[in-house]
Formats: structure tokens, C-alpha cells, sequence
């Protein structure tokens, strides 16, 4: 069982900065609260096969997460994939669009799917990813235009 979510922003910043800021998952704790510590393996720039290792707390829970990008095209498109064996793990990605006047169009976007007992939270889960989609958003806005 999966589902997804989506939500789509204006960013007032060009499209190479947004593409910079999102493709670094460090920044990730600046706008998703449920992130709480992020690496990056290997140092250096972003590419495929770069893996973010992070701990977050949802639902009051703290788990580990690892995350590998498996699409990077400057400056349109990053691709991820979880690896961790959560009980609900996810597959997603941004997608940019330059806009007139140095703005952006970030769509973000995630495919939940449930594991084990996993099948049964995955409903309220995506429930409220998707109530806090457009806050979500906000939050990447504000947070790469704060940059």
C-alpha cells in the first residue's frame, strides 16, 4: 500500500540557487521540523549515489533514516529513494521550473508506502502529510529565500 503527496511553491530566487539549496539535504532541518540532525556521504557536491542519513521524530518516535539520490539534473530535478527499513518509508523528488522575473516553481513531492505494521499507519500518515502540505511549502519558501 502507498500514496502520495505533493505540494507546489513560488520561490522568489532563480532557478541555480533553489537548485543548490534543495539538492543540499542539510538544509533539510530549516524547513521540516521533523528532521532532527542530517549528514551527507561523501563530502563534497551532491550527485548520485549521495547518501543522507538523518533522525527524525514523527508521531512523538525518533528513527533513523537514509536516504540516496538517484536523479540529479542541474538545475530542474533531484531524485531520492529511502533505503532504511522504517515502517513507512519514502520515494520523492523536486522538480523546478524557472519563472519569469528570477522566481522558481518548486514542486515537492513524496510516495509513501507501508511496511508490515506500516500498512496500517500509512493512512493517517499520508493524511497528515497532506494536511501540512501547503505549510510544508511555505516553509522550503521561506527557508531558501532566507538563504
Amino acid at each position: 500500500m502507498s500514496g502520495l503527496f505533493e505540494a507546489s511553491v513560488e520561490v522568489a530566487r532563480p532557478v541555480e540557487e533553489v537548485f543548490a539549496y534543495l539538492a543540499d539535504g542539510r538544509h533539510d532541518p530549516e524547513f521540516s521540523p521533523r528532521v532532527l540532525e542530517i549528514t551527507k556521504t561523501p563530502d563534497g557536491p551532491t550527485a548520485v549515489g549521495t547518501v543522507f542519513r538523518s533522525t527524525v521524530k514523527d508521531a512523538g518516535m525518533k528513527s533513523a533514516r537514509q536516504f540516496r539520490i538517484t536523479g540529479l539534473e542541474a538545475p530542474r530535478t533531484v531524485r531520492w529513494t529511502e533505503e532504511s527499513k522504517n515502517l513507512i518509508t519514502a520515494e520523492g523528488g523536486y522538480d523546478l521550473e524557472p519563472l519569469p522575473d528570477g522566481r522558481t516553481r518548486v514542486r515537492v513531492f513524496n510516495q509513501l508506502e507501508g511496511h508490515g505494521l506500516g500498512k496500517v499507519l500509512l493512512g493517517p500518515a499520508l493524511r497528515a502529510a497532506r494536511k501540512d502540505a501547503p505549510d510544508f511549502g511555505r516553509r522550503i519558501k521561506a527557508a531558501v529565500e532566507g538563504s
